[in-house]
C-alpha cells in the first residue's frame, strides 16, 4: 500500500511538472515575448478568419443581384468579415466597387452554369469601356474640310477577329449631312431628343417581340451593352467640337446620355463598333450573333428613318432664344 501511494505521487508530481510546463508555456506564447523580451508574431488566425479569395483572384461578383465576372483588386477585414473590392471585367473601373464575402464566388464550370453566367455574348458585350482615352474625336479643321472620322467608314476593312457590316446608303447619307449641319454650318441638334435612344431601343425591343413573341438573353444582353457603351462612349469620341458645350450643359448628375441624345448620335456609335470591338476576344459565333443584331438594328433605323431623325437643325443663337 505504501510503495502503492508513493508510485501515485510520483506520478501525480510527474503530471503537475508537466502541467506546470505545458502552462509555462502558454504563458510566454501569450505575453507574446522570447527570453531576450523581444516581441513574438502574433498567432496566425483562426481558419474562419483567413479570407478564401486574394488580390488578382478572377471570381463571380453579385451586383444587385446578379452575378457578374470580376477581379479581386484589394482584400480587406473589416466589421467581422472578409470585403473585397472587385472591377467587372471588361466594364468601366467607375463600376469597382466593395462587395462583402457573401456576394463573392469562385470562379469555376459548377458556379458559372448555377448562377447562370455567359461568357460569349455577355461577356463581349461587356463593352471595354475603360479602354477608350478621353479625347475629343477628329474633327473637321478647316472649311473645305468635308468628311470626319465620325462619317467616313463606308467601307470598314475586314480582318481575322472584326465587326463588318454595311451601313445602308441611307444613313451613310444621313451620316454626311449630320456632319454638315454640325461642321460646316455650325448648327446643332435641339435637346433633349424625342425620341432619345433609350426610347428607340425600346421600339426596336417592342417590334421583336411582336415579330417573335419573345426576346432572347442574348439579345438583352447585347442592347444593354450597347446602351451601356453609348453612355460612356458619347463624351469621348461621338461629340465634334462645337457640340461639347452643348453636352456640358445638358448632362449633368445622374442624367444619362441615353435618355437626352437620339439617333443622329446612335448612327455615329455604329461607325465607331467595329474599331472599339476588334480588341475584345470572342468565340466566332458569339461575333456573328453581334453582327447579325447590329444590321437588324441598323435595318429597323433605316426603315423608321423619317420618324427617329431630325429633319432640321437649329443655330446656337435660335436655340437661346427659344430658352429665352
Amino acid at each position: 500500500m505504501g510503495s502503492h501511494s508513493n508510485a501515485e505521487k510520483d506520478e501525480s508530481a510527474t503530471e503537475t511538472e508537466t502541467t506546470t510546463t505545458r502552462r509555462g508555456s502558454l504563458s510566454v506564447t501569450e505575453s507574446n515575448t522570447d527570453c531576450d523580451g523581444d516581441a513574438l508574431p502574433p498567432p496566425p488566425p483562426p481558419l474562419a478568419n483567413v479570407s478564401q479569395f486574394e488580390e488578382g483572384e478572377k471570381v463571380l461578383a453579385n451586383h444587385k443581384g446578379r452575378f457578374y465576372e470580376a477581379k479581386v483588386l484589394e482584400v480587406a477585414f473589416k466589421d467581422n468579415e472578409w470585403n473585397y473590392y472587385v472591377h467587372y471585367i471588361g466594364w468601366n473601373k467607375s463600376w469597382d466597387e466593395w462587395i462583402g464575402h457573401d456576394c463573392v464566388l469562385k470562379h469555376n464550370e459548377e458556379n458559372l452554369e448555377k448562377q447562370g453566367v455567359k461568357q460569349g455574348v455577355k461577356s463581349a458585350m461587356a463593352w471595354r469601356v475603360s479602354k477608350m482615352k478621353p479625347r475629343c474625336p477628329n474633327v473637321a479643321r478647316g472649311r473645305k474640310r468635308k468628311q470626319d472620322s465620325v462619317d467616313n467608314e463606308e467601307n470598314l476593312v475586314p480582318s481575322d477577329n472584326l465587326l463588318t457590316f454595311n451601313i445602308p446608303p441611307a444613313l451613310r447619307k444621313q451620316l454626311t449631312d449630320d456632319c454638315k449641319f454640325v461642321t460646316q454650318m455650325q448648327k446643332l441638334v435641339e435637346l433633349p431628343r424625342s425620341p432619345s435612344v433609350d426610347d428607340i431601343l425600346k421600339k426596336y425591343t417592342d417590334s421583336k417581340m411582336d415579330k417573335h413573341g419573345r426576346l432572347s438573353n442574348s439579345v438583352e444582353e447585347i442592347l444593354k451593352g450597347l446602351r451601356c457603351y453609348f453612355d460612356n462612349a458619347l463624351p469621348v469620341m461621338l461629340l465634334y467640337n462645337n457640340e461639347r458645350k452643348q453636352y456640358e450643359e445638358t448632362i449633368c448628375g445622374d442624367v444619362s446620355p441615353s435618355s437626352v441624345y437620339g439617333a443622329e448620335h446612335l448612327l455615329r456609335l455604329f461607325v465607331k463598333l467595329p474599331e472599339l470591338l476588334i480588341h475584345v476576344k470572342m468565340a466566332e459565333e458569339t461575333l456573328k450573333e453581334l453582327q447579325d443584331e447590329f444590321v437588324d438594328i441598323l435595318r429597323f433605323l433605316r426603315n423608321n428613318q423619317s420618324s427617329l431623325f431630325v429633319s432640321t437643325y437649329k443655330a446656337v443663337e435660335e436655340m437661346e432664344k427659344q430658352e429665352t
